[in-house]
């Protein structure tokens, strides 16, 4: 049954079409995966501060770094999505 619905939506979408399916798919499951990071950095963070608030100052300071790399390699990964989905669109067969 997925099988036959697969053949009538290329049939309908073409080549480009699942590129850019392929690509919306993947852009969706890159920031699902970066908001689940981000999320439970600042979850055992917040229950780190509340074992040890003196080292709350410093608990922060890591926290923030980590989101930030984790943010970085989402854009990048966003970037790099956006880019292979619009080449596989415009790219011609047989190159």
């Amino acid at each position: 049954m997925m099988m036959d619905m697969l053949a009538q939506a290329t049939q309908l979408m073409g080549d480009k079409g699942l590129a850019g399916l392929g690509a919306g798919i993947a852009l969706g499951l890159i920031v699902l995966g970066a908001a689940k990071g981000i999320g439970h950095i600042a979850g055992n963070a917040v229950e780190s501060t509340a074992r040890q608030p003196e080292a709350g100052g410093r608990i922060f300071l890591a926290m923030l770094i980590a989101a930030a790399l984790i943010e970085g390699f989402t854009f990048f990964a966003i970037i790099s999505a956006s880019g292979i989905g619009e080449f596989l669109k415009t790219a011609t067969p047989g190159q």
